[in-house]
């Protein structure tokens, strides 16, 4: 999602998959809007409706009202809104996307603010639990300058949403816990990278999309199969276990897309190589990161026969509860 300040206004933008725009249209209580059935051109009403209520504004103990609000239907099955605020003359602003708690719960939508020069004011990665930001009221008349490159805060994005994304994480953790030998990790960690990096590449070029309702419990039912396979193998390293990183890699890339569609890359034109390669190597150096913190501590552990025996098969136990939990969270208790 993008935040850009005029000399006279607050401009907010960002994209939703079709399905989860429909999921937003039946918190509302439109019980024509069902996500199994929806009809982009039908709901093209409801979405315009919603639009002004998808994100609350205040400066300062004063709640801003929209001055416009539209929702457009996008290339790629996505729906893309936009509301104008009017510009409070200098106050903290705090924006909150007060909708996201009828996503599913895993769903998660970054927020970059710039000001009229294009300098980055802040950033945040927002979730249900957590769906509000605050940020300056830039000074008027500031002399525009060239926006800052792009280049290390895709980088640096792609770091922070690896790290923050703890399913997973889990997921590679649980793949890693078995592995027996330097070439299997190699194994793992490149089926993994070359799978969610091509869903992630397919779906912010808008050649496959797959709405978080989807994705987010596919993660969670990854993780829950990798700890119940690790907890029958008892510690043992399955056979083919790069062909299952892989599958399951591939709908891990669609919810790392949803960062880089919450920003609008691609849009009207907009140049997609770099945040798509800068975003990408992001997550990767920060997979790396963990790995090369946690691989030395799981082998020095699986000297011990009875960390082998007992260890890996309560862990894995541990990791199958955890991905039970949010499985349900995103399905039955969304």
């Amino acid at each position: 999602m993008q935040v850009a300040w005029t000399p006279s206004a607050l401009e907010l933008s960002g994209g939703f998959a079709l399905r989860d725009a429909a999921l937003l249209v039946t918190a509302t209580g439109d019980s024509e809007a069902r996500p199994e059935t929806v009809n982009a051109a039908s709901l093209q009403p409801a979405f315009a409706a919603i639009a002004p209520s998808l994100w609350a504004v205040r400066a300062g103990e004063q709640p801003l009202l929209p001055l416009s609000a539209s929702a457009v239907l996008a290339p790629g099955d996505n729906v893309n809104f936009a509301v104008r605020f009017s510009r409070p003359p200098s106050a903290t602003v705090a924006l909150r996307a007060s909708r996201l708690n009828a996503l599913p719960p895993g769903h998660r939508q970054f927020v970059i603010v710039t000001d009229p020069a294009g300098t980055v004011l802040a950033k945040k990665l927002l979730s249900a639990k957590d769906d509000t930001i605050e940020f300056p009221v830039p000074a008027v008349g500031v002399a525009p300058e060239a926006p800052a490159p792009t280049f290390f805060g895709f980088i640096r994005l792609g770091v922070e949403h690896i790290w923050t994304g703890y399913d997973h994480l889990l997921f590679l953790f649980a793949l890693l816990m078995v592995c027996r030998t330097f070439r299997s990790i190699v194994a793992i960690i490149s089926c993994f990278t070359l799978a969610h990096s091509l869903t992630l590449a397919l779906a912010t070029l808008n050649i496959v999309n797959l709405p978080s309702r989807i994705t987010e419990p596919a993660i969670a039912a990854s993780i829950v199969f990798v700890g119940i396979e690790n907890l029958v193998r008892r510690g043992a390293e399955p056979r083919g276990r790069w062909a299952l990183t892989f599958a399951f890699g591939l709908i891990h890339g669609f919810g790392f897309a949803s960062v880089l569609r919450d920003l609008g890359v691609g849009d009207h034109g907009q140049s997609i190589a770099v945040p798509l390669f800068t975003f990408n190597l992001g997550v990767e150096l920060g997979q790396i990161t963990i790995a090369v913190i946690v691989l030395p501590l799981i082998w020095k552990l699986r000297k011990s026969e009875r960390f082998v025996h007992r260890g890996v098969p309560a862990l894995s136990a541990c990791v199958a509860i955890a991905g039970q939990y949010w499985l349900l969270q995103r399905t039955i208790f969304a």
